[in-house]
């Protein structure tokens, strides 16, 4: 992006990577560029594609007119700039991120027939119980450590494992212990 960027004679103000998931409202990234727009500090907002700025039809459409609003452009890689004060601005806006939420639903469909189907099959989902062989590595020396009156932070810290697996080690030991 910043290539492209620079290719088109942009001056980059910021970089934000967004993680979260576009159909999601509540985007750490997200609210970053645009309290820049709202604060009049950039002219245009670079994304790869515009179903990553916004999957829902009704969150993209309320995003681009408030950043209309504030005179900033949403550009896309592939050139698609998004003139929301034209008619046709706002209809291609509008087919865009429809056409993005009904891509959106899909994925979301084959994911739960797939998980479905796998159930199905008799595959168990999810975290399974079993050995732990790194804790059950570590464990008598964090149970020591514990006899000497340690801190679980400290030991975690010291034994390069969390806190909640320290914590773990000690409840199986005294969950062993009263059996």
């Amino acid at each position: 992006m910043t290539a492209f960027a620079d290719r088109a004679g942009y001056e980059v103000a910021a970089i934000f990577k967004e993680t979260g998931s576009g159909a999601k409202l509540d985007r750490a990234e997200r609210k970053k560029a645009m309290a820049l727009a709202q604060a009049r500090q950039i002219d245009a907002i670079l994304v790869t594609e515009l179903s990553r700025w916004g999957r829902s039809t009704i969150d993209l459409l309320s995003t681009l007119r408030e950043l209309e609003g504030w005179k900033v452009s949403v550009i896309a890689m592939n050139g698609m700039t998004f003139d929301l004060s034209s008619p046709h601005g706002r209809m291609l806006a509008t087919f865009l991120s429809g056409i993005a939420e009904f891509e959106r639903d899909l994925i979301s469909e084959r994911v739960k027939s797939g998980l479905a189907a796998a159930k199905a099959r008799g595959k168990k989902l999810g975290r399974q119980t079993g050995e732990r062989p790194k804790s059950d590595r570590l464990a008598p020396r964090v149970l020591s450590l514990v006899a000497e009156g340690r801190s679980y932070r400290w030991i975690a810290r010291d034994l390069g494992i969390s806190k909640n697996t320290v914590a773990d080690v000690v409840q199986r030991s005294r969950q062993k212990g009263a059996a």
